[in-house]
């Protein structure tokens, strides 16, 4: 049984284990102030191309967002999100339980465009009603999608000239960056939004976020913030020295491509065979729609996300490829398609 559920199923990258291993026994200062963590905001500033950016490190997703959000708000201040955002839906009401309303709307490809957060704004007047305040968008999106660089700035004039926040969860950043149609680099995430994070999690390392805060702002005091979130870890190290190897050249980016590129091995298996794909995704996230025998047989052989029912016939279904995901597990995925076709007569 071969898993195409996620791409955190594996640990990290040889590289990463082995920089860990060979500094074991070295003592280091606590708190996020020690060599490794500093090289690695060093080498993670180079890249983005922005000196006048302060880059915490934590070690998750939610624990990023549930403590950037916090911080940046005022008790009366909500959050705009499409409502398939990672903060809506799968974060146990980590932002709400802060204190901090989530205000969704409907979306058909994941991502938010100006006129959603338009409509928000004029149905929220006055004092009788939370205040939004930031908008909150992931790139990739849940379903895979890329915002385009005319998209981001369309988004990031409407933020300033609404004096709202632009929040941009990088969960899987590195995937979007190398998508063949995106048109994005990291310069323009610290260029165009007032915080964003670059996720390790989901892209070779053992745990970690990279959060960066573009904004003035927003700076201040958010050590505070991270201590009292529990997000500031004594041994700040292990989340150094991973992404200090991640981006001491272009590994990074390298382990992202590789996800990608057998996501489009798999793509275009689904496109020879005519099915369709819920979503237009460039990334790691492909969501075929198959005939509900055929995902049957598949699941003798592979794990994954049932993602939404279609018809009484028919369901989408989610992969996802990781940095390590095998070559011969994608060639075989292939060929088993292909065979249970033929086996189950299926029409599409």
């Amino acid at each position: 049984m071969y898993s195409f559920k996620n791409d955190y199923s594996e640990g990290a990258h040889p590289r990463i284990l082995n920089a860990l291993v060979e500094s074991n026994l070295e003592q280091t200062v606590g708190y996020g102030e020690d060599y490794y963590t500093l090289k690695a905001i060093e080498a993670l500033k180079n890249k983005i191309g922005d000196d006048n950016i302060d880059i915490h490190l934590l070690s998750g997703g939610t624990q990023t967002n549930l403590t950037a959000i916090s911080a940046f708000l005022r008790p009366h201040e909500a959050v705009i999100a499409a409502n398939t955002g990672h903060v809506f839906t799968h974060e146990t009401g980590a932002i709400e339980a802060t204190g901090h309303k989530v205000i969704t709307i409907e979306v058909s490809d994941g991502k938010l465009a100006p006129e959603h957060i338009l409509s928000i704004l004029k149905a929220h007047t006055d004092e009788h009603m939370v205040k939004p305040k930031l908008v909150y968008i992931s790139n990739p999106t849940e379903v895979g999608t890329i915002y385009y660089k005319s998209e981001l700035e369309c988004l990031s004039k409407l933020c300033k000239e609404n004096k709202l926040i632009f929040y941009v969860d990088g969960a899987r950043l590195g995937s979007a960056l190398q998508a063949k149609e995106n048109d994005l680099a990291f310069t323009d995430f610290a260029h165009l939004t007032d915080a964003f994070y670059v996720g390790g999690t989901k892209n070779g390392a053992l745990l970690g976020e990279a959060l960066v805060i573009s904004n003035d702002h927003l700076k201040e005091d958010f050590r505070f913030h991270l201590k009292q979130k529990g997000a500031l870890l004594a041994k700040g190290r292990v989340l150094g020295i991973q992404f200090s190897e991640l981006f001491k050249d272009n590994l990074y980016l390298e382990l992202a491509e590789h996800a990608n590129r057998m996501a489009d091995r798999l793509r275009a298996a689904f496109h020879e065979n005519s099915f369709h794909l819920l979503t237009s995704s460039p990334t790691n996230q492909l969501f075929p729609i198959l005939p509900n025998a055929l995902i049957e047989k598949l699941e003798e052989n592979y794990s994954f996300h049932r993602w939404e029912e279609i018809d009484s016939e028919k369901s989408a279904i989610r992969l996802v490829t990781s940095w390590a995901t095998k070559e011969e597990m994608v060639d075989g995925f292939i060929k088993d398609l292909r065979t249970f076709i033929n086996e189950t007569q299926i029409i599409k």
